[in-house]
């Protein structure tokens, strides 16, 4: 335990820090996952606004944070192309052979 007052501060806003950065990074892996489950628009805007949020606090470096978008960005992108391939395959009418 820290015996000068103001180590005894010092121990004490690093422990709200700590909260606020382990809320901040809970609220990214929620978004994160609510975007794999479910990959909308509205989701994507989420969790690239967390990223945003954690960068601005210095949670994460910019760079990082930038990258990290880009990737989800990536993502919902092939997460499309998917789909719209499946339901390209799905709506082509079966052909029939009349000799």
């Amino acid at each position: 335990m820290p015996i000068i007052k103001s180590a005894k501060k010092a121990a004490r806003q690093a422990e709200k820090r700590t909260l606020k950065n382990r809320e901040i990074k809970k609220n990214i892996k929620l978004a994160l996952k609510a975007f794999k489950a479910d990959p909308s628009a509205e989701n994507m805007k989420k969790i690239q606004s967390e990223y945003d949020k954690a960068a601005k606090k210095g949670l994460l470096k910019k760079n990082t944070a930038s990258r990290r978008k880009s990737a989800v960005a990536r993502l919902a992108k092939d997460l499309s192309k998917k789909s719209t391939k499946k339901s390209k395959k799905t709506t082509k009418p079966a052909k029939k052979s009349e000799k």
